[in-house]
């Protein structure tokens, strides 16, 4: 028997399904687009650049890369893990001592590190300029890893305290009885069971780090140093005629982010819903 709630029910159902094929469209479009078009020639992609590309010319991806691409992946690809890797090491630390650690100051610590959060990149770039001169840093590799690291701290550490606060204190307990150190506690019981959030936090450093770009257009001014998002800009500058060359260019960028956000998502939204919920 059909009633007025079955009815509702189905009409709210279909409205979901409606919304959400309309939001993987917004989404989806723009990346089909953007491989689509790294396939074409300049004559296709001018002609119709909404249309399918005649054949895969993979050809275009093979210049792209000799072009500077491998170079700008090379140096984004050991930036991004080295910066990630250490941020989340003094952050899942930092974490841990502000939420199961009995230190002096520990709210005035917890307040000096989430102030970071208040600091603009933007207006800080004046001052570490000249401090990044004056110490040899700057052009350097290790200067944009320190960068990379130290802006990234801050909400590393909130979201890791936040979901700590909230894991059992009985763990600690039982490890504290057994004679295990504050160390192995930390090694064994709590990052292990913190696994969603710190999965979470490498997922968002790792996006902030690969596309960056205004510390590493700032810091840097040679070719040797570019990272992705520089050196496609500075690829589109150099073959501004040859718009399929800086397609490809964008997807292999792209690729990754999306193959590692693909396979972490369970992850994903199970540590930032409890890392910013609790």
């Amino acid at each position: 028997m059909v009633t007025l709630s079955n009815v509702g029910r189905s009409l709210r159902a279909a409205l979901v399904w409606i919304i959400l094929a309309a939001l993987a469209i917004v989404v989806v479009y723009p990346l089909a687009w953007m491989v689509s078009n790294g396939f074409k020639t300049n004559a296709e992609l001018f002609g119709n650049p909404f249309a399918l590309p005649a054949s895969l010319r993979w050809g275009n991806f093979a210049a792209a890369w000799e072009q500077g691409v491998g170079s700008f992946v090379l140096t984004s690809v050991s930036l991004t893990i080295l910066a990630t890797a250490i941020t989340e090491a003094i952050s899942a630390w930092a974490a841990f001592g502000l939420t199961r650690v009995r230190i002096p100051l520990n709210r005035a610590f917890t307040v000096l590190i989430l102030a970071g959060l208040m600091l603009a990149p933007t207006v800080a770039l004046v001052p570490l300029v000249k401090m990044f001169q004056s110490l040899g840093l700057y052009n350097t590799f290790l200067g944009l890893l320190a960068l990379y690291t130290a802006f990234r701290i801050p909400f590393t550490v909130f979201l890791m305290r936040a979901y700590m606060l909230d894991l059992p204190r009985e763990v600690d307990e039982a490890a504290s009885i057994d004679g295990a150190s504050k160390t192995v506690t930390f090694w064994r019981i709590i990052l292990p069971m913190s696994r969603p959030i710190i999965i979470t936090t490498v997922v968002l450093n790792v996006l902030t780090n690969w596309n960056e770009y205004l510390f590493a257009m700032v810091f840097t001014s040679g070719a040797g140093l570019q990272t992705l998002p520089v050196g496609l800009a500075d690829l589109m500058s150099k073959n501004g005629t040859q718009y399929p060359l800086v397609f490809a260019g964008m997807v292999m960028a792209a690729l990754p982010m999306v193959i590692l956000f693909f396979f972490c998502q369970r992850y994903f939204v199970r540590g930032l819903a409890g890392g910013v919920g609790k």
